[in-house]
């Protein structure tokens, strides 16, 4: 429900306030006043695009608040999943800078505008010139017909297994894809697999097989110079091992004239001790060491295989072709169980789809359960709103599914007797439409939790009881929801509990739009007004006390 609205420097309106009342509460005014421009900043609310040139003042940025009251519409999760906190009086707010660029709040927490636009629809129904659009939309009708239903379980059960459809149907369509690109392939990936599979890479032996051939290459030349080594340490006459020893008695004899040389004499120990180690490892890497040209070949012969498949793939490393490897066998495995796993996936769209059907049939049988007593509902409130003749039925036919079902309909009018209904889209005028979307929106707020409704000048086209019975039946709708209408007819302007007059200010440079709540005297002339034009008679004002007291 909304508890007040504020709207600065929009369009024609400076500062525009008001606090409307829980119930019913009516909005009048002069053509042109800017009745329908409060509606343009509300709409701001809800979610609707802004245009700088709606700006009064270019200078100033124009600020749209709405204080609302929300503790009844179960609207917690919402807050939770958009991370909003909630609040029982909720505030929201649209803001358009000079710029041009559009900031939209809720309780002071800025917010993308989608998560207003899906806010708003919980909050307020706006009856405009756009809904007789919509009303001849078989999606919108479809809606109609589900909340008259009150088909939520079939219909989220539908949704549901609508889901699930088409999750197992994606599945299959992708692998069938796949598939199809897989089989092409699968011969080329074979052979490249097995040219992969029959080296048996190892990891890391890439780095083994480069040292090997290294040395392979120069066995001769290696062992050549470590028999020159070991030539040059071991050498019985003049081999530096010998050399050594000598000299290290000589310096293990000058550590008994003094301590200074003791550790002259534990570092040549150390190296003598490390010039052997090097001697004894080098006769064992010489046994080691072996000429043999056959091995040399075949690590070569390796190698050629690893750089030629390396170079094939883009890769640098037997790792890389490893990667691949398994890559490859992944894609053979495939093709090899494709057939498993194409007829695994169409059961399960198969399975899915009976699902889908079944849901869809119960959602069908409860809707068209609703169009009999639909129709004569909407039909009897358009008798009581002057149409005596009018006739409402319903088309119907099965379609391929959908999100919305399995179902496409028609709403069927006709206003003349003995005139077959058709669509409403062929048949309705503009008065028709309204009274039409009246009754439906008459019949909707038992069935939709619509705190708020808007009627912009629903009552054109009509007059008299028609017009009467149409505000009684909006007295009925505003014991459960606040209305706000903006009309032109006395008869409908004086049965709200609350009266807002519209007018334009000329007193400065630019003419501005301003509201005033309207109370006892105020009320009379603005009625007397209405019935009589500006200079209202004593007769018009005893028909506004009349209305004013009915």
């Amino acid at each position: 429900m909304l508890k007040s609205l504020t709207i600065a420097n929009y369009a024609l309106i400076q500062n525009l306030e008001m606090e409307p009342s829980p119930y019913l509460n009516m909005i009048t005014g002069e053509t042109g006043a800017g009745k329908s421009i409060m509606l343009g900043a509300v709409g701001l609310l809800l979610g609707n695009r802004a245009d700088i040139k709606t700006l009064l003042d270019t200078d100033k940025k124009c600020v749209v608040e709405g204080n609302f009251s929300i503790q009844d519409y179960g609207l917690e999760d919402f807050f939770k999943n958009e991370d909003l906190d909630f609040e029982k009086e909720s505030i929201i707010r649209r803001e358009i800078s000079p710029s041009g660029k559009s900031r939209a709040f809720i309780n002071d927490t800025p917010v993308r505008l989608e998560t207003l636009k899906d806010l708003g629809k919980y909050l307020m129904d706006i009856h405009s010139q756009h809904d007789n659009l919509l009303l001849g939309d078989g999606e919108y009708q479809l809606g109609l017909v589900d909340a008259f239903s009150s088909n939520k379980t079939e219909h989220d059960a539908y949704l549901l297994s609508y889901l699930k459809f088409q999750a197992a149907k994606k599945s299959l369509d992708k692998l069938s894809l796949e598939a199809l690109e897989l089989k092409k392939e699968a011969d080329f990936n074979k052979f490249q697999l097995e040219e992969l599979s029959v080296l048996r890479l190892v990891e890391g032996e890439q780095l083994d097989l480069e040292n090997e051939q290294e040395i392979l290459e120069n066995a001769e030349d290696i062992k050549s110079k470590i028999q020159e080594i070991l030539s040059q340490l071991n050498d019985e006459e003049f081999g530096g091992l010998k050399t050594l020893a000598s000299a290290n008695q000589s310096i293990q004899q000058l550590t008994r004239f003094a301590h200074k040389f003791e550790p002259y004499g534990e570092r040549f120990k150390s190296v003598l001790i490390e010039l052997k180690d090097i001697a004894e490892s080098m006769e064992e890497e010489d046994g080691l060491i072996e000429v043999d040209f056959e091995k040399l070949e075949i690590v070569r012969e390796r190698l050629s295989k690893i750089y030629h498949l390396q170079q094939k793939h883009g890769v640098d490393s037997v790792e890389g072709l490893m990667e691949l490897e398994k890559e490859l066998a992944d894609k053979v495995f495939q093709v090899e169980n494709l057939d498993d796993a194409l007829e695994k996936l169409q059961k399960e769209k198969e399975l899915a789809e009976k699902e889908l059907m079944e849901k869809g049939d119960a959602l069908s049988k409860k809707r068209m359960s609703a169009f009999l007593p639909f129709s004569n509902q909407l039909a009897s409130l358009l008798h009581q709103l002057g149409m005596e003749n009018a006739q409402i039925d319903f088309s119907h036919e099965k379609t391929s599914p959908t999100k919305n079902g399995l179902d496409k309909i028609d709403i069927l009018f006709s206003a003349n007797k003995g005139v077959k209904p058709q669509a409403l889209k062929q048949v309705a005028s503009g008065g028709e439409f309204s009274r039409l979307i009246f009754a439906i929106k008459y019949i909707m707020a038992d069935k939709m939790a619509l705190p708020t409704l808007i009627f912009d000048e629903i009552d054109t086209g009509v007059s008299g009881e028609v017009a009467l019975q149409m505000v009684r039946m909006m007295q009925d709708i505003a014991k459960k929801h606040q209305v706000i209408c903006i009309s032109h007819l006395p008869q409908v302007a004086a049965k709200g509990n609350q009266h807002y007059f519209v007018y334009k200010d000329n007193s400065s440079e630019k003419t501005i739009s301003k509201i005033k709540l309207l109370q006892g005297e105020e009320r009379i002339l603005e009625i007397a007004k209405m019935i009589a034009g500006e200079n209202p008679s004593n007769t018009a004002f005893e028909n506004a006390r009349e209305l004013l007291e009915r």
